[in-house]
């Protein structure tokens, strides 16, 4: 008894010692084996053994009857056939779940597909199959077995027919795969065509007891404890468990977890875990893999087979949706991929930062979408104080400014502060505000400009009452944290920030304030391309700024909106569809503006034109008017540089005469210091050791104030400019011939 035995196990592989450890897949196994072993037999003793295929094909019919009269009677093949009669294990209630006679089972599994499946778990799970696959297709090149082999080894060949068929329950449980024909609307699989397991599908079926394999990792396992109240999920919690109860006859589904970037996605999915009592695993393979529509497929078979929940993190999910790049990926257009794994009892949870990728999901698979609790300030801070531990101590109020810059989510979190742990001593606020920025992942396109600023304050000349607006602004903007937080504010003013207006003519100092708060306050500065924003299609100006305050929302910055008034102009009377859109963006930017929590700075030069719910909405409106004789003084004293002579330069003069902007008295500036280059004269002043870089004559200047007029396309007399009218005749005067 233990002989034969002994040959039964050694025919279940071709290779010694290898065996399946559930006893349903070792009988199919050897049967596959056996009927191999028995088709070579009578490969050999063929009339014509290496005849081609085509030959072969033709002579099936004649030697048909001969070859069932070898297996009756040649002593090997007779044995082999001998073999084959042993009875199947009945695995009624006794298989292990997720193997192969569970399988079996559960698909209700005739003989055909069982040898079928078998047939091609032994090409994956015996190496010496290959060769023995090729011989019986009579084609070296063909180491997979295919239907077509199937039908020669099976005793009822017209069986196999049913196999022909994507609809099959194997191929929909993606427990086989094979290359898919597309004949008009009927799709068929190709007879020739390889058919085979997938390595993660063949182990679970031949090994059920096997470890998780590397690409996946636990995420929830029923008996785990349960989540913090915090990280209940934002659906009613008996809608979820509805949803997601344990039920072998569930469909497919896939659960958006919603949430920004960095936020707690898998506090949020071990909470639904909890409810539904399903084991819950994460894929972390190679983006080349999850690129490929049948791996999911796969990861889908394997999850059913062991009876989890499948969970795609921020980084995995672009590489299945990939919304951005679907002329590349066909199978992502359309809802049929995503159909085919809906006879998979499996429910796949998917991380999204954007709610506009559920688009390329069918709507029938998918079920509400959870939302990821966002981190609130208090949060943030008693994080930040929690990671740092120790080195918080030193930080003071920095931990709480923090907090509120910067709105990273709890991952984001853990990152940054693992980093700062790194550091030797004890952090300073530099520390950890240049930690945080150094997280940041600014995305504006082509929608906005980052700008170095160039100014200090000293540099901002301005009447004493815009002045100290100018400081208020300043001294809101540091005091934001405290206000808001210690003193209760947020909740009413939804945590916005502040809005500024600043108009006056060009070259007035707008832009250069905007720069100085900058500085000041060490924040970003970003100029909004309007360009860019304003678009005359139908709702995309109302996507770009959409895009924009979204990016922005991160971290405290400041969005600087030089000529405001072409985009927060006044509502116009309703004429046409185009009108109605234009308010409706009007209104959304407003909407959007009040609720941004860092600095807007509006510039324009038409305050007139901005519309007046706008104006209501704004904090702060500094005006910059025309520079005084004093203020111009001054300006004039600061823009020529310090290591230039301008003893000769009457600034009293320049000032009184000429009514300009700081703006173009720093052209005229430059372009006199660029004539006077070229002008040869010694850099140092007599009866004096001081050396200078350049020498800048009032005539040079003189010249640079004409062509500045000249370029506004402003008059202005000769009796303007006293006493140096002859340089303007002179510049004027045509040279004789």
């Amino acid at each position: 008894m233990r002989a034969i035995d002994s040959e039964r196990r050694a025919a279940e592989t071709f290779s010694p010692h290898l065996h399946a450890e559930d006893s349903m897949a070792a009988y199919w196994l050897r049967q596959v084996t056996l009927r191999l072993r028995r088709e070579v037999c009578w490969r050999m003793h063929m009339p014509a053994p290496n005849a081609d295929n085509l030959s072969e094909s033709l002579g099936m019919q004649r030697y048909w009857e001969e070859k069932k009269n070898f297996f009756s009677t040649d002593p090997t093949a007779k044995y082999l056939t001998g073999l084959l009669q042993e009875p199947p294990p009945s695995p009624k209630g006794n298989a292990r779940h997720g193997s192969f006679g569970w399988t079996v089972e559960q698909l209700n599994l005739d003989d055909t597909s069982v040898f079928v499946l078998a047939l091609a778990l032994a090409a994956v799970f015996d190496s010496a199959a290959g060769s023995v696959v090729s011989a019986c297709l009579n084609d070296q090149t063909k180491t997979r077995p295919t239907l077509a082999l199937a039908q020669k080894l099976w005793d009822r060949p017209e069986q196999v027919l049913t196999l022909a068929d994507p609809h099959h329950s194997l191929f929909r449980a993606g427990l086989l795969m094979t290359p898919f024909r597309e004949s008009m609307s009927d799709p068929f699989i190709d007879w020739e065509s390889p058919v085979s397991v997938p390595t993660l599908v063949a182990n679970q079926l031949l090994f059920p007891g096997s470890p998780l394999p590397t690409a996946l990792t636990p995420v929830y396992t029923p008996g785990d404890t349960a989540p913090d109240h915090r990280d209940t999920p934002s659906v009613n919690p008996r809608r979820v468990k509805a949803a997601l109860h344990p039920d072998t006859g569930r469909a497919f589904h896939i659960v958006p977890i919603l949430g920004k970037s960095g936020a707690a996605h898998r506090e949020t999915l071990r909470a639904v875990a909890h409810l539904s009592g399903r084991p819950v695993v994460e894929c972390k393979s190679l983006p080349g893999l999850l690129d490929n529509p049948q791996y999911l497929k796969t990861l889908a078979a394997y999850c059913w087979l062991r009876g989890f929940d499948l969970y795609l993190g921020e980084d995995a999910a672009p590489l299945v949706l990939d919304p951005g790049n679907r002329e590349n990926r066909p199978h992502r257009q359309n809802a049929s991929y995503w159909l085919s794994l809906r006879f998979l009892p499996v429910t796949l949870f998917i991380s999204l930062t954007d709610r506009s990728s559920l688009k390329t999901l069918p709507p029938q698979l998918l079920l509400p979408a959870v939302s990821v609790p966002a981190f609130s300030f208090r949060e943030r801070a008693d994080l930040w104080k929690e990671l740092l531990g120790p080195k918080a101590g030193a930080l003071g109020t920095a931990v709480n400014e923090c907090a509120r810059r910067f709105r990273f989510e709890k991952e984001t979190l853990r990152r940054i502060a693992e980093g700062l742990h790194v550091l030797p001593g004890p952090l300073s606020p530099a520390d950890l505000i240049d930690a945080c920025r150094a997280h940041l992942e600014l995305d504006m396109g082509e929608l906005a400009q980052p700008v170095t600023p160039r100014f200090e304050e000293e540099s901002l000349i301005l009447p004493h009452k815009q002045h100290l607006q100018f400081r208020e602004v300043v001294h809101a903007m540091k005091s934001l944290t405290e206000v808001h937080y210690e003193w209760g504010t947020a909740k009413a003013w939804n945590e916005s920030g502040i809005s500024v207006l600043f108009a006056g003519p060009p070259g007035t100092g707008k832009t250069m304030a905007a720069e100085i708060l900058a500085l000041e306050l060490d924040l970003p500065i970003f100029r909004i391309d309007l360009s860019q924003v304003v678009n005359k299609y139908i709702g995309e100006t109302e996507k770009n700024l959409k895009r924009l305050f979204d990016a922005a929302d991160i971290s405290d910055m400041i969005l600087f909106f030089d000529e405001a008034d072409s985009l927060f102009g006044k509502r116009t009377e309703v004429k046409d569809a185009h009108d109605r859109y234009a308010n409706l963006e009007i209104s959304y930017l407003l909407e959007r503006m009040e609720r941004f929590k860092g600095l807007a700075i509006l510039a324009t030069n038409r305050k007139k034109d901005l519309d007046e719910a706008f104006l209501r909405r704004l904090r702060y409106m500094i005006d910059f008017p025309f520079p005084g004789v004093e203020q111009r003084k001054r300006i004039w004293e600061q823009v020529i540089p310090n290591t230039v002579d301008r003893s000769d330069v009457d600034i009293d003069f320049l000032a009184q005469r000429f009514q300009l902007t700081g703006g173009h008295i720093r052209s005229i500036v430059l372009n006199a210091c660029l004539g006077a280059a070229v002008s040869g004269e010694p850099r140092v002043r007599p009866h004096s050791s001081e050396e200078f870089k350049g020498v800048l004559r009032m005539e040079q200047v003189i010249a640079a104030v004409k062509r500045e007029y000249d370029k506004m396309d402003r008059t202005v007399s000769l009796e303007h400019f006293g006493p140096y009218a002859d340089v303007i005749e002179k510049m004027e005067k045509e040279p004789k011939k």
